[in-house]
């Protein structure tokens, strides 16, 4: 276990802003998470566990503790013609891990490639993009409780996964800290191409029947070309939710702006945040050295000088407008820390 005092968390989030923490631990065995929690109180109202810090905006500084997750490791635990176990740990890189399982002949989370993180995020906020979410494929999650150190597993059913959400970013929001998850994933593919821009950037490709690796190609070239590397412009991907309404108030704004995409979400609809915000006129658009991406609405960058706070001031002020515009209140899908 590696501790640090006083230590800086820029290189640790993707947005690259300065924050900082009064102590630091870098965990990499279950092991030493037993070790910290026997020696430490953990405190969720003054310490803070991390993944890969893609999912995080510090607008203010740690007092207590930053908790690093690395526990490493991924192993098929059962494999039956049809469907294979396989557990990861979760400190594992999430877009690694799907592409070792297309290399072992799986498929199932091919639509989720390169998403940022590691996969003990993944069922924290259920992942999803291009028609698939965490929660078609989870089959457990492995967790420790901060306070005794006791090992819990949790299956899919108690996990509360919905719409970018769980009982661990919610109801029990800092009570476990995740080491690892199972997922049930196919041997034989079954493409799911319900998201419209996937079969058109397949058929821009020329395959008309395509593997999972090929669909995973697909979906690399799409956010590739949608949306900032925080490798080179920090980000944390889409900052906000996309709104789900009830059906009468999509019919309500659909008949007030015909142009606005509505879509389903089961008894519900989903209204798109990204159209929104561009239609307020933000795309482009910058706060100090915050701005909102030219290449994605739904994402906020830092051009290299960006605060934490000039970021979230960026965010308050499209939430504002949209609200004013649309009658409608965006979520952030980041963890903010004030």
């Amino acid at each position: 276990m590696k501790r640090t005092t006083d230590a800086s968390l820029k290189h640790l989030n993707s947005f690259a802003v300065e924050a900082r923490a009064g102590r630091l631990f870098e965990l990499e065995s279950e092991q030493d998470l037993k070790t910290f929690i026997a020696e430490h109180h953990f405190d969720p109202t003054r310490d803070l566990i991390m993944g890969g810090g893609s999912n995080i905006l510090f607008a203010g500084d740690i007092e207590g503790s930053v908790i690093l997750n690395r526990i490493s490791g991924k192993r098929i635990i059962e494999d039956s013609e049809d469907v294979v176990l396989l557990e990861a740990s979760a400190g594992e890189n999430w877009h690694q891990l799907v592409q070792w399982s297309l290399q072992q002949g799986l498929s199932g989370i091919e639509n989720l490639s390169l998403i940022p993180g590691l996969a003990g995020a993944a069922p924290m906020q259920n992942i999803g993009a291009y028609g698939v979410e965490l929660a078609d494929v989870l089959d457990s999650v492995q967790a420790l409780d901060l306070q005794n150190g006791q090992s819990r597993a949790f299956p899919k059913k108690d996990c509360q996964l919905g719409y970018r959400s769980s009982r661990f970013k919610s109801s029990d929001a800092g009570k476990y800290l995740i080491t690892g998850i199972r997922l049930r994933l196919a041997r034989k593919f079954t493409p799911i191409l319900a998201y419209k821009g996937l079969g058109e950037e397949l058929h821009s490709m020329g395959i008309k029947t395509p593997t999972a690796k090929q669909v995973s190609d697909a979906v690399i070239r799409i956010r590739q070309r949608k949306l900032p590397d925080p490798n080179i412009i920090g980000n944390s991907g889409s900052f906000f939710k996309n709104p789900v309404v009830s059906q009468d108030i999509a019919d309500q704004l659909a008949k007030e702006f015909v142009d606005m995409p509505v879509y389903p979400a089961g008894k519900d609809s989903k209204l798109s945040a990204a159209w929104m915000i561009e239609k307020c006129g933000w795309k482009g658009r910058s706060i100090g050295g915050a701005a909102v991406s030219e290449q994605h609405a739904l994402v906020l960058v830092n051009r290299g000088h960006a605060t934490g706070a000039e970021i979230l001031e960026l965010a308050n002020a499209i939430r504002e407008s949209v609200h004013e515009r649309f009658g409608i209140t965006l979520e952030p899908e980041p963890l903010i820390i004030k």
